[in-house]
């Protein structure tokens, strides 16, 4: 069992920037994707940035160009880079971790980009 910790979320004017990260408690080295969702109030998770285990990135197109997901493997970890924030951007990001046909996910954290 792996567990993922978010950390990096808050509150920021429109316009500024954030970099979230996601903790695993076990090596991502073999990770086949980490993925970066997000999840507006009583919504479904939506997929917002993904990279493979060569680094391959791809983001939604709501985000691209804005956001960057970067992965250490030495320090288990991923991370998404956050900037030129909007309101729409506000959700709860959530990080997921694909690995040996298993996915898993951390508790999530608020973003909240205001006016």
């Amino acid at each position: 069992q792996v567990q993922l910790v978010e950390s990096g979320g808050g509150l920021v004017q429109t316009g500024g920037s954030l970099r979230l990260a996601c903790v695993a408690s076990g090596s991502i080295a073999a990770a086949d994707y980490m993925r970066w969702y997000r999840q507006p109030p009583g919504n479904k998770r939506n997929w917002v940035a993904i990279i493979d285990s060569r680094d391959n990135t791809i983001y939604h197109d709501s985000v691209r160009g804005r956001f960057a997901i970067s992965r250490d493997n030495s320090k288990n970890t991923v991370y998404l880079q956050m900037n030129s924030l909007k309101v729409e951007d506000t959700d709860v990001y959530i990080c997921n971790l694909v690995i040996g046909g298993q996915n898993y996910w951390g508790q999530g954290i608020q973003v909240t980009v205001s006016s």
